[in-house]
């Protein structure tokens, strides 16, 4: 584990492997270098490039200096950057995907851009969280009603059935899960009303990957295709057979092939 100090003094905790390009992954809720979908994705990546898998503010090893702000994250990202030598390529996931659209909107040193399955919100006929997620997710993290907070986020903001809900509840990862619902209030600033951010979408200029699942839910895949719209040149690659959770064996390919162009 190696540390970098980011604009307010928070200390972020990352792994480095591989060599190359420096590619910077960003994580989704509830995830970080000790769980979730990126340690995976890291060892596919770093035969081809030098791979930053860092933990986002608040979650595993890293730091969470308060009061929170999207900012703050977007300063970690650019630490992480300058660690990479000022310059680097950004993949993100799912809330991590949003987060790094806005770090390339921002002028950020990215040289490429890599986004799969921002939850923005465009079809107001499908399932839509509540207005004042946020808010809810705060209430519930002072109370320490952390369960609370995760079956919030998933049933009432992503929309998972019930019945999936109740046996996460009760299966060994909701531990884990519970362990850093603190952030989730965090991920719903980020996200913000849900709606898709055309402007940073424009101001994005330069090569960008956006993906999605084809099995993934109609609501979601009109999303990714309107955003890949929103963003100048941008390249759309919807991958068969994929849902949100996309296999990082199928997604490591693409990313290899985009990022080495």
């Amino acid at each position: 584990m190696k540390t970098v100090t980011s604009k307010d003094g928070t200390l972020i905790a990352f792994d480095q492997s591989g060599s190359g390009e420096p590619l910077i992954l960003v994580d989704g809720a509830l995830c970080s270098r000790a769980f979730g979908p990126m340690p995976e994705l890291a060892k596919l990546l770093a035969p081809h490039f030098t791979v930053i898998n860092y933990d986002r503010r608040g979650r595993n090893q890293s730091g969470d200096t308060q009061p929170y702000s999207p900012e703050r994250e977007l300063e970690d990202i650019e630490a992480l950057i300058q660690v990479a030598g000022g310059s680097a390529f950004v993949a993100g996931v799912s809330s991590g995907a949003a987060l790094s659209l806005a770090a390339a909107a921002s002028g950020l040193g990215i040289k490429k851009l890599a986004l799969y399955e921002a939850p923005f919100m465009v079809d107001k006929t499908g399932h839509l969280p509540p207005p004042d997620s946020q808010v809810q997710l705060k209430a519930m993290i002072a109370a320490n009603r952390r369960g609370d907070a995760v079956k919030f986020f998933m049933k009432d903001m992503v929309g998972v059935p019930s019945f999936v809900v109740f046996i996460m509840g009760i299966m060994p990862i909701f531990k884990k899960l519970k362990a850093v619902a603190h952030t989730l209030p965090y991920d719903a600033a980020v996200m913000g009303d849900f709606s898709l951010p055309t402007k940073k979408a424009a101001a994005v200029k330069i090569p960008t990957l956006v993906g999605g699942g084809l099995k993934s839910p109609a609501s979601m895949q009109m999303s990714v295709k309107q955003l890949a719209e929103a963003i100048p040149g941008s390249e759309l690659k919807m991958f068969t057979g994929q849902t949100h959770n996309i296999s990082m064996k199928v997604l490591a390919p693409a990313l290899i092939e985009f990022f080495n162009k």
